[in-house]
């Protein structure tokens, strides 16, 4: 029990030994730095998600908090996200587009129900099948939401009502917007142009001069200003301002909420759930994985997959919409110079207290500034050298690649991750499921090698090599090989045959039923059967099937930690039996090459 307590507030305090003199200072840098491009973002992705942008910013609190309290990597930074937030508009399309409310009670428990099943997955130790999700599927996808982010905000960068629902395909949504009959407000499309600009050259200019990227937080500030000395976001009772607007944001910290639970939403949200769950865990775990690398450090991915369930199930009941691991935070969070997790504490902090100051405020923040932004880092998810990079290592990667992508765009953001991980772990079963084999033979200089054509056909003794994974998958594959081996003998008078097993994994029920049956059937046909390179766990399966006992433990060959002692033992004792004898010399291999 104390172990368990032990572990417990290791889990959630191992960055405090972190906190001392420089590593502090850093920490407090980057926690802050990190908070100025958090705050336009969240605010931005709420509006991509269709709720209040205050739902956003409490996010960047509550989640940012407590999933980088109980993560695994050092420097990723959680919270609102394009992609996460393209499918949560899409996964509340069912609920009526007047009835606010309630859409904001189904996001706060689809958020919960987000959690949940991290948490399951975490917790069953699930996380570590994302490493049979191929990086293509990430990469499409999130290229396919890059696209649909900016398309989506191409009515508020005009200024204009976005036309149709969820329910219609997206772009037939933007065709209805772009041909409906009101005209488009100028002013709305200047503040985008400008937006555009600033993020754009501005970026460039602080790299240049290595300042920290607030060039979004500048953005926002300055042409929000502009457009308030312009007159554009005046509004005189009962008329509307000249450009649209956000709604103001209560000087409040989120408090706690136990969302509505409404039966008619179960059955919509529990299939979103589960797609946004994993859309946010490989979202998390590749950025996690990108950082890592560069930083040298272990993660431990289903404690990450953990963080990332506790993070939305707590902002569930703090009226946070779903989140994940941010690919611009984080990048910055590092480049700074952050050494810990409380550098994301620090983040949620800065956030909060700016809330608390400047909350109302954002009621003069333009919808086409949030727009114009949003384009801007939604289009540099679409990176053009990693596709091209991607798309061209393999036709597999191309196809994942591209129909992942396609699928969002066609089918539906909220099914694509669904789809795409589905085709990546069919392609992964169906390669491990590839039994290699190979014919090896002893040459006349005495050497086990593989048959090469000008190899003359062995009279007595046959040896096999086997390399994969000895399960159900790759069962069909062993039985079709094995009666192979065994008519081909049986034609041309082989009397034994050596299979080398060294390199053969996992073995499971199917696959060695499959091999006792072929042993018991070559038994009857008066051939002997030798097993080379036996490992362990094979070995004991073979024990515990009653394999070994039926064979006989003279015809099983183990492992041996000197090279290739195994097989060449076996393919001496092929010969004996052959003989009823000691092999003639001829027949004895010296070393064993491949």
């Amino acid at each position: 029990m104390t172990d368990g307590v032990l572990k417990s507030t290791t889990f959630a305090t191992s960055w405090l030994p972190r906190l001392s003199g420089d590593n502090l200072r850093k920490d407090l840098i980057a926690g802050v730095t990190v908070a100025a491009i958090s705050l336009p973002q969240s605010m931005a992705y709420a509006l991509v998600a269709g709720v209040d942008p205050r739902f956003g910013l409490y996010t960047a609190i509550v989640f940012t908090a407590v999933a980088g309290l109980f993560g695994s990597s050092r420097h990723l930074v959680n919270g609102p996200t394009g992609a996460v937030s393209l499918v949560t508009f899409s996964a509340l399309a069912f609920i009526d587009p007047d009835a606010r409310l309630d859409a904001y009670e189904a996001m706060f428990l689809l958020t919960a129900m987000i959690g949940v099943v991290q948490i399951v997955i975490g917790a069953t130790r699930l996380g570590d099948v994302t490493r049979y999700i191929s990086e293509s599927v990430v990469t499409g996808f999130i290229a396919g939401a890059g696209f649909l982010t900016v398309l989506g905000q191409i009515a508020n960068a005009l200024g204009v009502k976005a036309q149709g629902t969820g329910h219609q395909p997206v772009l037939e949504r933007l065709y209805l917007t772009l041909t409906q009959p009101g005209p488009y407000n100028y002013k709305a499309v200047t503040i985008t142009l400008a937006a555009v600009a600033i993020a754009i050259f501005g970026r460039r200019l602080l790299r240049a001069f290595k300042l920290p990227q607030v060039e979004m937080l500048v953005a926002v500030i300055g042409l929000s200003a502009l457009a308030y000395w312009l007159g554009w976001s005046d509004a005189a009772p009962g008329i509307k301002p000249a450009i649209p607007l956000i709604e103001a944001v209560p000087a409040a910290l989120p408090t706690p909420h136990v969302p509505q639970v409404n039966p008619e939403w179960l059955a919509p949200l529990s299939t979103s759930a589960m797609s946004i769950g994993i859309l946010g865990l490989l979202e998390a775990l590749a950025i996690a994985k990108a950082v890592a690398h560069k930083s040298r450090q272990q993660l431990d991915y289903n404690r990450q997959c953990l963080a990332e369930g506790i993070g939305n199930l707590v902002g569930g009941f703090f009226r946070c919409m779903p989140g994940a691991g941010s690919l611009s935070r984080t990048a910055i969070n590092y480049q700074v110079g952050a050494v810990s997790r409380f550098s994301s504490i620090v983040t949620a902090l800065a956030v909060g207290v700016t809330v608390l100051l400047l909350g109302p405020y954002a009621a003069y923040i333009p919808k086409s500034v949030l727009a114009g932004l949003l384009i801007v880092a939604s289009s540099r998810l679409i990176d053009i050298p990693r596709i091209r990079y991607t798309a061209t290592a393999s036709i597999a990667d191309t196809f994942l690649l591209i129909g992942t992508a396609l699928s969002a765009v066609f089918i539906g953001v909220e099914y694509a991750i669904l789809i795409g991980s589905t085709a990546s772990i069919v392609w992964y079963l169906l390669h491990a499921s590839r039994l290699k084999t190979q014919e090896l033979v002893v040459s006349p200089e005495k050497v086990v090698r593989a048959r090469i054509a000008s190899d003359a056909d062995p009279t007595d003794v046959r040896i096999y090599d086997f390399e994969g994974d000895l399960f159900f998958g790759s069962a069909p594959e062993l039985h079709a090989f094995l009666e192979k081996a065994k008519n081909e003998a049986s034609k041309d008078g082989v009397r034994a045959l050596v299979l080398r097993l060294k390199r053969v994994r996992n073995p499971d029920a199917v696959a060695l039923e499959v091999l006792d049956r072929f042993l018991d059937e070559a038994k009857k046909a008066g051939l002997v059967i030798f097993l080379a390179g036996v490992r362990p766990e094979l070995h004991t399966a073979l024990e515990r099937m009653g394999v070994a006992q039926r064979l006989g433990e003279e015809f099983i060959f183990p492992e041996e930690e000197t090279d290739y002692s195994a097989t060449l033992n076996a393919i001496r004792a092929a010969y004996g039996s052959i003989a009823g004898e000691q092999p003639r010399e001829s027949q004895t291999p010296s070393y064993y090459m491949i």
